[in-house]
Formats: structure tokens, C-alpha cells, sequence
């Protein structure tokens, strides 16, 4: 834990007195606790991990460990007797941490907390115990919350101008909202209201009244206050839109310049000729301010793209260092596996969204089943030898389509002893009939069911990556850029390939499902 001085003598000696006795307790336990020395960030619905290490370093396997924020029972995680004790811990926890011990002879350990809510924000204590002794540390945890962008809308006349709503919802913390026009310069709100929802999450409203018609447009920003991100969105206020004059101001306005030509008589060519050149004055001050301007936004704007692909850039870096347990990303994760050279039958895979041809269509579905030696009717053809090694990746396109069979089927190579059994197909497969879609492993035998899915949007185009040395089939929906299913651990005895097929296996022993 860090502290820093206080301005007073006073203050400065408490501190003094305080390391002293942290430095006492240390020698007598024996070993202590030092946790970051910054806050940890993390993003709202991320992984966060929390690191403690033991100082000297030393083993800690043998230690009582327990994570917890203001009282040591109910803990966030406890670690006893080499395994975790699940009795104490707080339900909002369970399921969601687990201690990362890759170092823990070293005596470094790290509390990881899946999936961050806006409640999971701030201050964690690791607390090591070795018979008497103990010891522990503080560890700041900032959660991020990047909300909607800003939806800016007119809501009518009010004293004499235009009164602007600005809203948005799902930040964490409590976010800063800033008004400004379309030169930079910031405008005072009329009223904000900040509410939270039951996660947490907090919702924002603020008002202006505009009454100046020659500002041209203003931008509402939100920003986060902890790691200074924002989102900023502009509306046009176009002149008409703005109260008319009076009548009496509008005669008031035009008798008082005629007044004052009358007065000034002689003078008014000279006063003219004056008014010219300070009208061209401003106007190149004008044009001066604009361009500054303009340089400093397009400065602003290319220093913004540059943080924001350094910061794309650490993420991937950190995604690539760590993409088997990261299911999400799939345009990064093509980059480490190799496109596979597939050819799909485009005739019949284009006819099945035309309602007028679909029973043409299955009834061609069907010739194809009885033409195929195993019936299995795959419109998908691998241009190259069957996948016995290495990753691969293709995609197929499944929209309108109200029924269909995706994955890959396994043709046993024979040649360490298999029995004749497993000379015959077998598939792993996603298959979607009507609503309902489930992932299913087709043996020669039989079909056993793995899981039945859940999905809220129906998938237009899923991406199959294939990885054969880490035993891995996943399914990704390209649309949302989410992941799907993946069977893992399977077990391969010869070659793969890809298939694609307009029926499901309701002709099998499935049904029981």
C-alpha cells in the first residue's frame, strides 16, 4: 500500500511511525505483502486479475490465503490447504474467481474475477496467514464502464431559444457530461440528472437552452472519469428553427440605425469607410481563429486515432498471447490459423431462401442422398487432401435458411489396427431446425447429443475453426462476432473435412432428444 505525506509535521511523523511499525511487524512475521502500486483498470464484462507477492520471495502453497473486501468473512475467495474453500465465500463471487498459482512457489499469487460488474469496483485485501503470522496488502480495482453514445435531440422553444435534450445510459462511474459549440467553447447545462440501474450502470440526461441562432450546431460529450475515454455527439440548429422577433423590437431595431445616420450626417462616409475596415479585421480574425481551429481538431483527432490504435494494438497483443481461453475476437483469431480451399454447391445453396423451389430443392436434397455412398448429402467440397494436421478456418453462409447441418465428418485412416466400425463417417455438427439448435456427435452407430443451444439472434454467417493437434472444433456467428459452440478434447483417428448439408439427423436415432 502506498501513502503519501502529509502537508503537516505532524503528518510527516505518523507516516514515519507507521512504516516503522509495518517494518517491525514484517521482521517478527517473518515475510510481507506487496500488492501494485496503481490501480488495476479493467472494462466492464472483462477479466480482471489481481496480483499479491510475498517479500522475500518464498513458497506459499502451504499458507492460508484469502481474498476479501471489507471483512474477512464472507470472503471474495479463500485458499486453504492447497484448494479452494468454496463455505465462506460471497455468492456474487461463485462461479466468477479462481487464484491463478503459476508462481505461488515464489510466493506470487493472483485473484482472477471473470466477467467484471460495476459492484466488483474497489478495494481488494490479500491476506497470507502461516501459523501465527500474517500479513497483508491492498489492491485498487478501477472498473470502466463505456456506455452509449449521446442521443441529442430538440425538445421546443423555451425563453427565447432552443431547449436540447442530451442522454445516455450504461456508464460506470459516474460520467462527466460537457456541452460546447461547434468553436470548442464549452456551454453551461440547464439541469442534469444522473440515475442508476439495478447493475449499477448509470443513466445521464442533460439540458440547454441555445438562444444564440448564429451558433450553428453544438456537440453533448460524455467521458468516463477514470480512463478519459468519451463519446460526443452533435446537433444542427438551423436558424428558422429559433422564436421570431416581436414586431415592436423588429420597428425598434430599424428606427434606431435611421436616428443615428441623421446625427452623425457629415460623418457617416468616413464612419463607413471605418466600420469596413473593422468588419475586414474581424473577418480575418475570424478566418485566422478558424483556421487554428481546425489545425488544432485535426491534431486532437490524430492523436485520438493513435491512442485508440495503440490501445487496439495492446489488446490484440494481449488477445494473441492468450487466445485459446479468449472465445471472442474471430477476425484476430483467423490470424493464426490457415484458410481452408473450399468450394460450396452455390445452385442448390442459393435456391434453398427461394420459398417457390424449396420443395424442388428437396427433393433434389434427396437424389443427392441416394447418389452419395453415405447419404449424408454434404454441399461443401474440400479442394485439397482431408485436414490431419495444422489449423484451418472457413465459413459458410446460412441465411434464410430454415434447416441445415454444419461442421465437419472424420474418415478413420486404418492404420493402427481400428476396428471396421470406424471405417464409416463421423460427424460433429451444429444443426439448426426450425428454432431450435443443438450440437450433436454422429457416430456410425448412433448420435449422442452434447448440448442444446440457446441462441437469442439467428446466426447469417458462422465461422468453423478447425485446430487438430489441440483437438478443438469451434463455431463462431460472424454477424455478432460471438462464439457459438466448440467441441473440445475430441479425439481424431483420421482425416477431416468440412460439411455443410439442408437436412438435419431427425431420420436418427436423435429424435430422443
Amino acid at each position: 500500500m502506498v501513502c503519501s505525506p502529509n502537508s503537516s509535521p505532524v503528518g510527516f511523523l505518523l507516516l514515519l511511525l507507521l512504516l516503522q511499525v509495518s517494518t517491525w511487524y514484517s521482521a517478527v512475521s517473518g515475510f510481507s505483502v506487496k500488492g501494485p502500486a496503481e490501480p488495476i483498470m479493467v472494462l466492464l464484462g472483462a477479466d480482471a486479475t489481481l496480483p499479491c507477492q510475498l517479500s522475500p520471495e518464498q513458497s506459499a502453497a502451504h499458507m492460508h490465503i484469502r481474498w476479501y473486501r471489507t471483512q474477512l468473512s464472507p470472503a471474495v475467495f479463500v485458499y486453504q490447504n492447497g484448494q479452494e474453500q468454496g463455505g465462506e465465500q460471497m455468492l456474487e463471487y461463485r462461479g466468477r474467481t479462481e487464484l491463478v498459482r503459476d508462481s505461488i512457489n515464489k510466493g506470487g499469487v493472483a485473484l482472477l474475477i471473470q466477467h467484471v460488474r460495476a459492484s466488483d469496483h474497489g478495494q481488494y485485501r490479500c491476506h497470507f496467514k502461516d501459523g501465527q503470522s500474517s500479513q497483508e496488502a491492498i489492491v485498487e480495482l478501477h472498473v470502466v464502464g463505456l456506455g452509449s453514445a449521446p442521443h441529442v435531440h430538440m425538445m421546443g422553444p423555451e425563453d427565447g431559444g432552443i431547449r436540447v435534450l442530451c442522454s445516455a445510459d450504461g456508464w460506470f462511474p459516474k460520467p462527466r457530461v460537457q456541452w460546447s459549440d461547434m468553436m470548442g467553447v464549452n456551454l453551461q447545462s440547464l439541469s442534469e440528472f444522473q440515475t442508476q440501474d439495478e447493475d449499477g450502470l448509470f443513466r445521464v440526461e442533460a439540458s440547454l437552452v441555445v438562444t444564440d441562432s448564429s451558433l450553428g450546431n453544438v456537440t453533448c460529450s460524455i467521458q468516463n472519469p477514470l480512463s478519459g475515454q468519451e463519446k460526443a455527439s452533435a446537433i444542427l440548429l438551423p436558424e428558422p428553427f429559433f422564436p421570431r422577433m416581436d414586431p415592436w423590437k423588429a420597428a425598434l431595431a430599424g428606427t434606431v440605425p435611421v436616428l443615428m445616420l441623421l446625427l452623425i450626417g457629415i460623418s457617416y462616409t468616413g464612419w463607413r469607410e471605418h466600420q469596413a475596415k473593422e468588419r475586414e479585421v474581424k473577418k480575418k480574425k475570424r478566418e485566422s481563429h478558424e483556421r487554428d481551429q481546425m489545425k488544432n481538431e485535426k491534431e486532437m483527432a490524430l492523436k485520438d486515432k493513435d491512442n485508440l490504435q495503440k490501445e487496439l494494438e495492446q489488446r490484440k497483443k494481449l488477445y494473441l498471447a492468450d487466445w485459446r481461453k479468449a472465445l471472442l475476437y474471430p477476425d484476430w483469431r483467423k490470424e493464426l490459423f490457415r484458410p481452408a480451399d473450399v468450394t460450396i454447391n452455390q445452385e442448390i445453396h442459393q435456391n434453398n431462401s427461394d420459398p417457390d423451389r424449396k420443395e424442388n430443392l428437396r427433393e433434389e436434397t434427396q437424389d443427392l442422398s441416394l447418389s452419395d455412398k453415405k447419404g449424408d448429402c454434404n454441399l461443401i467440397t474440400l479442394n485439397q487432401e482431408g485436414f490431419t494436421s495444422g489449423r484451418h478456418y472457413w465459413e459458410v453462409d446460412v441465411k434464410d435458411t430454415d434447416e441445415w447441418t454444419l461442421g465437419i465428418y472424420e474418415m478413420p485412416t486404418g492404420k493402427i489396427g481400428l476396428s471396421t466400425d470406424l471405417q464409416n463417417k463421423k460427424f460433429r455438427v451444429l444443426e439448426k431446425k426450425g428454432c431450435k439448435y443443438r450440437a450433436l456427435t454422429c457416430g456410425p452407430q448412433d448420435i449422442s447429443l452434447e448440448e442444446h443451444l440457446q441462441i437469442e439472434k439467428y446466426p447469417q454467417k458462422i465461422l468453423i475453426f478447425l485446430d487438430y493437434e489441440d483437438k478443438d472444433i469451434s463455431f463462431y456467428d460472424m454477424t455478432q462476432g460471438t462464439h457459438i459452440f466448440s467441441f473440445t478434447q475430441a479425439r481424431f483417428y483420421g482425416s477431416l473435412y468440412p460439411y455443410f448439408s439442408f437436412k438435419s439427423m431427425q431420420h436418427s436415432p436423435s429424435e430422443q432428444y
